[in-house]
């Protein structure tokens, strides 16, 4: 059974936690990862609809692929093996900082609170994907500025911690961090 890592407000691990104990009423802090993946022009992003099948923000339109690292396992390593399982191809990624939110699921079935590390990638886009239906309902290639112009209009499509994320992808990019 997958667990998650409970830290503090620095991002340093306390205990190890069950996904369920992390997720309930408005979630306890724990470490999490937030990949974009980009195809080579860095044109457009790899977005996911999250599975129904989902414990929280089911149905919801998130970056390429979020999880939780486990015990003694480096962010960038723990990315690099989620991103092949949820969806079913490894990229090179590279962190570029952190972020910390809480938000509660929207049908009321816990909540989030996460020290989230942001990682990019690139692929080509016509990569081959495999995603995992218990993971993802579909993905699929976004330009950046339609993202932006349909989050801020429509940000109940978007899991909550998407825009935070998203901004320190183009702060990064713009060079103001």
């Amino acid at each position: 059974m997958r667990s998650v890592m409970l830290c503090d407000a620095k991002g340093l691990p306390l205990k190890g936690a069950s996904i369920e104990e992390a997720h309930r009423g408005n979630g306890k802090l724990h470490l999490a990862f937030s990949i974009f993946v980009f195809n080579d022009d860095h044109t457009k992003v790899l977005l996911q609809k999250r599975s129904s099948e989902k414990l929280l923000f089911d149905g919801l339109w998130g970056n390429t692929c979020c999880s939780h690292p486990q015990k003694g396992e480096l962010i960038e390593d723990a990315a690099r093996k989620r991103l092949k399982e949820e969806c079913g191809f490894t990229c090179d990624l590279t962190p570029l900082g952190s972020f910390v939110y809480q938000a509660n699921d929207p049908h009321g079935k816990g909540g989030e609170h996460e020290y989230d590390t942001v990682l990019i990638g690139k692929v080509e886009q016509d990569i081959e994907t495999h995603p995992d239906p218990t993971e993802i309902e579909e993905l699929k290639w976004m330009s950046i500025d339609t993202l932006q112009s349909d989050l801020a209009a429509n940000p109940d499509r978007y899991g909550p911690w998407l825009k935070p994320a998203l901004d320190i992808v183009l702060r990064s990019a713009h060079g103001t961090d």
